[in-house]
């Protein structure tokens, strides 16, 4: 057949499938009107107020946000939370005397506007190695991040489960006295939370003050519970005056406290400074201890540990080794009860100089490259601490575990020069029982990072983990992408996403939602739909949560499956109709079957140069020919800037119809103006293969189609369109590169609007 007839059959062949596909859409969205930007809705009370400033005044943190996201005409890809504003982040704000912006890099400090800074980790307050509490619910939780330590908090609310773990220490010099300035993640009681600061060096280490059960290198400890404060000469323990002052910020979740120098002055000399933090018993004026099982009063997980140390926190961790919370370090030591590896050399020269340094290339400096741990401010706080009463995988809705607004995330930064459009993004997501340092210097995260021009790999915490990146889980990840954004900068067409196992579920759920998002995608290990899915039956979850449904979204994103045969959790079924059904659809798919293993071998085997070969350098195209969507509504999140309703040059997508039990609307609209019809799917093709790895040799089965170039129609003014429970959506008339007077070639099963965006024109059928 020549050439120009197969042009000729190309838009009826696609329109053809269009309707097959369409088919069984069903429903309504009971929500009406199209959701504002965060920054302009009506915020409920756990929203934070915007800010301009994280830093004071004088020292503004950078934005990159307009070169990193899209900034094009309208539709915008993704959602809107993707593109609003900073929140007010209480606990990163500067007052008095305080100018420097914080670091934000966990494990890292550095030298800003005279000012000492140190940023710990998040929700690291875990405490010493022992035995785990019998009732730490964390346990059964986090099977794939649990963390080093042990340690558990009393049961009364005013501990929030996080009472004692440090955010950020900062020093600064003043006039009369050398202040000192703690941040709490949680501080719902400053009595009941106590730290000590060690000043200055020792033979030998001296033991902490207080039956703190911990030793460290000293000259004073200088110690702080509420708003009271002593400095003790760490050789007699006798106490130094005058007394130090304390000022405690409850917004801010902060401690001030000012050393005078005639009880202590550093001058301009180098001091070794320590710190570490835990709970404080108010009736014994003395720190609370942990014994075996936490109660109301009282922490837990000592086990068998004689003199357990009373700190769930040590500041000053420069090389904590890979490990879930990034923890581990500090747990041996805690055991052992000596501190002396955690210490700063503090260089007060510098502060009186005013110098700045972030010392890259130091072992506590600023990194610059590879995996770090970053913190962002979320919009939204449901609660202070961490809550593992309810557990998402079994609730209708999820807040999360860790529910504070200052929230972990990693990044792996490549080690390749930034290129002058931007780095790349890859969202590679974690699993169920995961958390955001699941890949953390894994060859997942570094072989995707180091891949052609170089690519930031991202993974969020999802508030914890069995959040199935839904509500709070969900926009977990956005805020995430919006903080990367603000911080380096992005080429925002070339992102793609992968995840394993509940991270590969997400895959699929974003892929599908936001496919203009997305140049490429890579499920490994994925289960189409929340919980357990085996076709014909509804998935555990319920069929809401069906991406099977929302393949026909992923016209414009190849994707790629990697799945085991054998897997135990994942059932190979689901994921099966779901290549069937890309295969049917005629995309661009591959779906490789491993034989060797469970669904655990390939995360253990840690081999994807076949995941970064597939991803490659690929960019989005924002404005394809022919577009195919379909809206979800039970899975949008109004209150949380989460609605799938658009992609492309399509937008406020309504379902017409809600009484179907997982309601649905599906939108197919070829435009003729390119001049482009669909490219030719290549037969369904087979084979097989291998990948090498830490596990050995893994063999797999491969399926998978191609496409040809696009075939070439002759250009018209004119949309075809095919709506399938469509009440009224909108066409950008520019992107689609039709006039306002274009023809429409409407198939639908019901009355629709059609609003011509540009024209000011309304259509009706």
């Amino acid at each position: 057949m020549e050439k120009h007839n197969n042009n000729r059959v190309a838009a009826p062949l696609a329109l053809a499938v269009s309707v097959a596909w369409l088919a069984g859409c069903g429903g309504q969205d009971a929500a009406t009107g199209q959701p504002k930007l965060l920054a302009d809705s009506v915020l409920t009370s756990n929203l934070l107020s915007p800010a301009t400033d994280l830093g004071g005044a004088d020292e503004p943190l950078p934005d990159f946000s307009r070169q990193s996201l899209y900034s094009g005409p309208a539709p915008r890809p993704g959602p809107d939370l993707l593109y609003a504003a900073a929140p007010r982040a209480p606990q990163l704000e500067n007052t008095g005397i305080w100018k420097a912006r914080p670091i934000l890099v966990s494990g890292a400090s550095a030298y800003r506007k005279g000012e000492f800074l140190y940023q710990d980790f998040l929700y690291d307050d875990r405490g010493a190695k022992a035995v785990p509490d019998p009732a730490d619910k964390r346990v059964g939780a986090e099977t794939f991040s649990g963390g080093t330590g042990t340690y558990t908090y009393p049961a009364d609310p005013a501990y929030a489960g996080n009472a004692a773990d440090i955010v950020e220490l900062r020093i600064k010099p003043q006039s009369g006295y050398t202040a000192f300035r703690v941040t709490m993640n949680t501080l719902i009681d400053p009595a009941r939370t106590a730290f000590s600061i060690a000043l200055g060096d020792s033979a030998a280490p001296h033991p902490f003050p207080f039956g703190a059960n911990a030793s460290a290198p000293a000259r004073f400890f200088l110690t702080v519970h509420g708003n009271e404060a002593v400095l003790t000469d760490a050789a007699t323990g006798a106490a130094v005056t005058p007394a130090p002052a304390v000022t405690v910020d409850l917004e801010r979740r902060q401690f001030q406290v000012n050393v005078p120098t005639t009880a202590w002055n550093p001058g301009t000399s180098v001091v070794r400074v320590a710190a570490a933090a835990g709970l404080w018993d108010t009736a014994n004026q003395r720190y609370l201890l942990p014994s075996l099982t936490a109660t109301a009063a009282a922490p837990g997980g000592a086990g068998t540990l004689l003199a357990p140390p009373a700190f769930f926190n040590v500041a000053f961790r420069f090389n904590e080794p890979t490990a879930y919370w990034r923890d581990s370090a500090q747990a041996d030591a805690l055991a052992r009860g000596d501190l002396s590896p955690f210490y700063a050399n503090v260089d007060f020269g510098k502060l009186a100089a005013n110098v700045n340094d972030d010392m890259p290339g130091q072992p506590q400096g600023v990194p610059q490259s590879g995996p770090i741990n970053r913190i962002f401010a979320s919009r939204v706080e449901t609660k202070q601490g961490v809550d593992f009463n309810t557990q998402c995988g079994s609730a209708p809705t999820c807040k999360g575990e860790y529910r504070g607004q200052l929230q972990p995330y990693t990044v792996y930064l490549p080690t390749k020069p930034m290129p002058k459009t931007g780095y790349g993004l890859t969202l590679l997501l974690h699993s169920l029982g995961g958390n955001h340092n699941q890949y953390f210097a894994s060859n997942n995260q570094s072989q995707l990072g180091e891949r052609g021009q170089g690519h930031i790999v991202a993974t969020a915490l999802g508030r914890g983990p069995d959040g199935w990146y839904v509500e709070d889980a969900a926009a977990d990840t956005f805020e995430m992408w919006a903080d990367i954004a603000r911080n380096y900068p992005l080429n925002p067409a070339m992102t793609s996403i992968s995840g394993y196992s509940m991270g590969g579920h997400a895959t699929y759920k974003f892929a599908t939602r936001y496919p203009d998002l997305f140049a490429k995608a890579h499920a490994v290990v994925g289960p189409p739909a929340l919980g357990i899915w085996v076709p014909p039956l509804d998935p555990t979850g319920g069929d809401a949560t069906n991406t099977y449904h929302l393949l026909p979204g992923l016209r414009n994103i190849p994707i790629m499956m990697w799945v085991q045969a054998t897997d135990e959790l994942v059932p190979y079924a689901g994921t099966k109709a779901q290549a069937e059904r890309l295969d049917q659809l005629n995309y661009r798919y591959r779906f490789d079957t491993f034989t060797t293993g469970d669904h655990l071998a390939l995360a253990l085997n840690d081999e994807f140069q076949g995941s970064a070969d597939f991803l490659g350098d690929a960019v989005v195209n924002r404005d394809p020919a022919h577009v195919s969507y379909v809206a979800n509504p039970a899975m949008d999140v109004p209150g949380r800037g989460l609605v799938g309703d658009h992609a492309y040059w399509l937008s406020g997508i309504k379902v017409r119809d809600t009484s179907a039990a997982a309601p649905r609307a599906g939108i197919d609209v070829l435009s003729r103006a390119f001049g482009q019809g669909d490219p030719i799917a290549s037969p369904t093709q087979y084979g097989a293969g291998a990948i090498g790895g830490k596990l050995g040799i893994q063999a797999y089965a491969s399926q998978y189609k191609t496409w040809s170039l696009p075939t070439v129609l002759p250009a018209a003014d004119r949309l075809d369109i095919v709506a399938r429970n469509v009440g009224s959506m909108t066409v950008n008339m520019q992107r689609a590169k039709v006039s306002c007077n274009a023809a429409l070639v409407v198939d639908t099963d019901g009355p629709l609007v059609i609003n011509l965006d540009g024209c000011n024109k309304q259509v009706r059928y």
